[in-house]
């Protein structure tokens, strides 16, 4: 392994055995011993579960690495070897420095000890002498900001002030590794935003850091490398973004349209590494239909994963639904230029948000809007119509209505949630709504220059060097 290097994982595997019951696994350790020596078949009494299979990557020194995959596809196993609270099965790792890691809320902590016990027994544990940990003491409690709980037992403390002081013993002891397993999700915004800057600092220090996390804008923002794990297999290895715009194509397929994601990913990424492809590699991921067979529903854009179109696998789990008092929203539909009704979007292009429904009384006066939320149920932008302080007038029952809001597609890719409501000047005054009643993702189309939520650049940015502009 080279000096430059931090961490190296090559053909990694973890097997676990599942045992039906306790008297197999002492079956296991016995009879297939037994049955060999007999010169018989040795029978198989677990059934094996691979939680990694063949993962293979490199870390610099100061390089984030993000690790990115669906529930149960790896990550924390692969945390768990990386830091030696667990074995492998097959492969190797290799480390070059010290290394901290905040895996799992309070662990390493002993309840009945105080914070700052806890503090030096963590320190002890990362190999620091006391000497050194009464030198990082105040820079620790500083940090974790908790204030006089630093001299009570732990057992005592808010998820909070655990994540706090966690991360703080971890981070202020200055690893050359640092890992991060989604634990600062714990953590409120401003004390998050600390904990950002203090990677950042680490990663100018030179030390190699490893951040799991479900929010793609942290992966995008903090990693030059992003490792896509799926089902314990490496999918692709490679820019931060690259590997987010897969993940998120994964994340928020259909079922076929998964397999066939797996497929493709898994087949290029072999073949961009030079390893050797057996027939059955792909396969022994992928059971199922083969997605080709899949036929578009009429007036819907075709179904995939790029450019524009229809994906029934974009399903909100959060839709809420309001009671109706007067009016009901049937359907919310988004209707690109050509007509058809799509759920993946193109970033700069426009777009009908139509919503239908019906009136079941006379209304004095109402108004429709619509809005759309990010993944954390921030309101990015709505519209209402018709303006504020207007009203359409003199609503009869039995009246259909189809609203059609027009959108230019700036968010930024990534995937957002749009409802619904009708509103009434009198009471009651809201006469239905419908809360993410609709999920949609949008896909980009060009270099992503800007960052947040949406896309407010009007020209490509100059800059000037001794007064003459240099425009990328």
């Amino acid at each position: 392994m080279s000096s430059d290097t931090a961490i190296k994982v090559e053909n990694l595997s973890k097997c676990y055995q599942i045992y039906a019951q306790p008297r197999d696994r002492l079956k296991q350790f016995v009879m297939p011993r037994l049955q060999k020596g007999l010169g018989l078949q040795p029978r198989q009494y677990c059934r094996e579960f691979w939680a990694l299979r063949d993962v293979s990557f490199e870390v610099k020194k100061g390089e984030t690495v993000g690790i990115v995959g669906r529930n149960g596809s790896g990550k924390s196993t692969l945390l768990q070897m990386i830091c030696g609270t667990l074995n492998s099965t097959h492969g190797s790792i290799q480390t070059n420095g010290r290394i901290a890691a905040l895996l799992e809320l309070g662990s390493g902590f002993n309840p009945e000890f105080t914070g700052c016990e806890n503090v030096y027994l963590n320190g002890a544990i990362l190999g620091l002498s006391r000497a050194e940990i009464d030198e990082r003491f105040d820079s620790i409690a500083g940090f974790a900001d908790i204030g006089e709980f630093i001299e009570r037992p732990v057992k005592t403390y808010s998820s909070g002030m655990y994540v706090r002081l966690a991360f703080a013993v971890q981070a202020m002891v200055d690893p050359e590794i640092f890992v991060v397993d989604e634990a600062l999700a714990v953590g409120d915004e401003k004390f998050q935003r600390k904990c950002f800057a203090r990677l950042e600092e680490l990663k100018s220090e030179g030390a190699a850091i490893l951040f799991v996390s479900h929010s793609s804008g942290s992966i995008v923002e903090l990693c030059e490398k992003t490792l896509l794990l799926d089902h314990g297999r490496r999918l692709m290895f490679g820019p931060a973004p690259d590997a987010i715009r897969a993940y998120q194509k994964l994340l928020y397929a259909s079922a076929d349209t998964q397999e066939r994601l797996v497929r493709d990913l898994l087949a290029e990424d072999l073949a961009d590494h030079n390893l050797r492809d057996e027939p059955s590699a792909v396969e022994e991921v992928i059971e199922g239909p083969d997605a080709s067979s899949c036929q578009a529903e009429p007036l819907l854009a075709p179904h995939g994963v790029s450019d524009e179109a229809f994906d029934p696998g974009l399903v909100p789990e959060t839709t809420t639904v309001y009671p109706t008092q007067g009016a009901i929203i049937d359907s919310i539909q988004i209707i690109n230029a050509d007509g058809l009704i799509v759920n993946v979007l193109q970033s700069g292009e426009d777009y009908r948000f139509v919503v239908s429904g019906r009136f079941f009384r006379d209304f004095p006066g109402v108004y429709f809007g619509i809005h759309i939320k990010s993944i954390s149920g921030i309101v990015i932008t709505g519209q209402r119509f018709p303006e504020e302080g207007s009203y359409l007038e003199n609503v009869l029952e039995g009246q259909e209505f189809k609203t059609s809001f027009s959108f230019r597609m700036d968010l930024l890719p990534g995937a957002y949630f749009a409802g619904s409501g009708v509103w009434s000047s009198r009471e009651p005054s809201c006469a239905h709504r419908i809360v993410d009643a609709i999920m949609f993702r949008v896909n980009p189309v060009k270099a992503i220059k800007s960052f947040g939520c949406v896309d407010l650049m009007s020209e490509e940015p100059v800059v000037k060097f001794d007064g003459v502009a240099n425009e990328d």
